[in-house]
């Protein structure tokens, strides 16, 4: 065997066939930044506790993997690391003091085109303009990090916690994210998947601009303005997402076509559950829309939707749509749920006997003329309102589910600290 060892040793000693090295790297000083102008394809830089200098570019595949009490501060200029080579990975470290440059996205870490598989697992990123900005690399990873925005800005003024762009194959998975501008925004980007986050004190938990075939999933949106806003977009997938008390729309579809909404729990929402406009050959299916101003918003010529299996639970205005077609609202003979609606199932198949109309003609009357909501208990008003329910042939078309369910889906809300592993 000795007669192979100087071939061994040649072998070693050329590029790219060296053994990757594990380095400690002390905090203080210029330490970290040596370490990475230094280090080889491949090494793990493991950081020692304490404040190091970031503000650092990364161009060679490493790890970076910190130690607990480990920080790196870009003492408020630039983004603190940003990544241009493949394979690289951070773990486990607080990344704080980015500056606040909108321009220039100033982030916690920045992936531009080049570092593609990248890995941010497991990091604090905490009072940065941006948290993670993943700008033209593909097949990144972000999984399992905290990212909390800057509180020292008005909400608009903000970076987006996540922000994507460009950025196809991105897996965002069981992050928790607070006090940003957008949760996750989404621009130009395709096929990522977005599961098991949790947003809170945001404006959108998840904003898509122009973001083809990709899946929002299992993730949980409180509090914020706006739970998922979808736009621009087709061939998506919202499963199984939770909206708890955001403020405006629990899901909004704008000019969204050929997508599936199934699963979804959207309850205690200030104004509308589901806002569908200009949104096109969608299925929404087996969802609730719970205690909301409005359970489902329809308007701007929307057209093909297949929206049946979900339950309107509780909503002071379980439909509002304004138009003069017919829709009706069931598929393959199955429709939705009302909780206003005095249904009786005479031969048990769990489908009411009798179809369900949500409005009539003083409703269209109401949303275009608010002020004569002073007449509503006007005797000549309640004549138009009995002689409807009477005679549907009089209202001039709207919505009509001609095969109601009984019983409502039941959707339960996930205990988010089990981590979704995607």
């Amino acid at each position: 065997m000795r007669c192979f060892a100087p071939l061994l040793a040649l072998c070693l000693s050329l590029p790219g066939l060296a053994v990757a090295e594990e380095r400690a790297v002390p905090a203080g000083g210029g330490a970290l930044a040596l370490a990475i102008k230094t280090a080889g394809a491949g090494d793990t830089l493991r950081l020692g506790p304490g404040r190091h200098q970031g503000g650092l570019d990364i161009t060679r595949p490493v790890t970076i993997d910190c130690a607990a009490g480990a920080e790196i501060d870009a003492g408020g200029q630039g983004s603190v690391l940003t990544l241009r080579a493949p394979e690289v990975t951070i773990s486990g470290c607080t990344l704080t003091g980015s500056g606040s440059d909108h321009e220039a996205l100033d982030s916690g870490i920045r992936l531009l085109k080049g570092a593609d598989g990248a890995r941010i697992i497991g990091n604090h990123l905490s009072g940065n303009l941006y948290g993670v900005d993943i700008h033209g690399a593909r097949n990144a990873k972000v999984k399992g990090n905290t990212i909390e925005g800057r509180q020292d800005h008005r909400m608009n003024a903000r970076g987006n916690a996540v922000y994507l762009w460009d950025a196809r194959g991105a897996e965002v998975v069981g992050n928790d994210i607070r006090w940003g501008r957008d949760g996750i925004f989404v621009n130009t980007s395709h096929s990522n998947a977005f599961v098991g986050n949790r947003f809170r004190d945001l404006r959108f938990a998840v904003h898509f601009m122009y973001a083809n075939k990709s899946e929002v999933r299992g993730n949980l949106s409180i509090g914020n303005h706006l739970g998922y806003a979808v736009m621009f977009s087709k061939g998506l997938r919202l499963l199984n997402n939770v909206s708890l008390g955001d403020a405006e729309h629990g899901i909004m579809l704008n000019y969204t076509n050929s997508s599936e909404v199934r699963g979804n729990l959207v309850r205690n929402g200030g104004d509308r559950c589901l806002f569908i406009y200009n949104a096109h050959k969608n299925r929404v299916t087996g969802n609730r829309f719970e205690r909301c101003g409005i359970g489902v918003h329809f308007t701007a010529g929307s057209e093909r939707n297949a929206i049946s299996g979900n339950g309107f639970v509780g909503n002071r205005t379980q439909v509002k749509y304004v138009g003069s077609k017919w829709l009706d609202w069931s598929d393959g003979g199955i429709g939705n749920y009302w909780s206003d609606f005095a249904a009786y199932d005479l031969n048990g198949d769990g489908l009411a006997d009798t179809p369900y109309r949500p409005n009539d003609s003083m409703d269209h009357i109401l949303w275009t003329q608010p002020s004569a909501r002073l007449l509503l208990g006007a005797p000549a008003v309640q004549l138009v309102k009995w002689a409807q329910s009477a005679f549907p042939a009089l209202l001039p078309g709207g919505v009509i589910d001609k095969a109601p369910l009984m019983q409502p889906v039941d959707i339960a809300i996930p205990d988010w600290e089990v981590r979704h592993d995607g």
